[in-house]
């Protein structure tokens, strides 16, 4: 099964990305810097998450402590294969040259980016 986070899921899981593991309240306290989030809808959300098999819950201390399931890796691809899917209409190009006209790229990033764009030419 594939695990699709929603996005206010994702907000949550680059909390758990960054801090590793923690509570509710650290996620709380996190996500309070940048939106008015209620403790008791990150609660909510987090218990969903469990329930999804999202993230992993620790209960052995009176606070429990969350774990992400799912990479950082993993919820790229599969966001990233939606909006190629729905957005795209699967054309890979499209979306490289919409994000390159959207979003200047640095120096170091168009660098790796045609080093990438080598390798990939060089396994055909």
């Amino acid at each position: 099964m594939e695990l699709k986070p929603t996005e206010s899921e994702l907000e949550i899981l680059q909390v758990i990305w960054k801090m590793g593991k923690c509570t509710v309240r650290d996620v709380h306290e996190e996500l309070s810097k940048n939106k008015d989030a209620g403790y008791t809808t990150t609660l909510k959300l987090m218990q969903i998450m469990h329930d999804k098999g999202l993230v992993t819950r620790d209960t052995s201390s009176k606070t429990h402590v969350y774990s992400a399931v799912i990479s950082r890796e993993q919820a790229q691809n599969t966001a990233l294969d939606k909006i190629l899917d729905t957005v795209f209409k699967g054309s890979t190009a499209d979306l490289v040259i919409q994000a390159l006209g959207q979003h200047r790229a640095s120096k170091d990033e168009i660098d790796a980016i045609k080093d990438y764009l080598k390798q990939f030419e060089n396994k055909e």
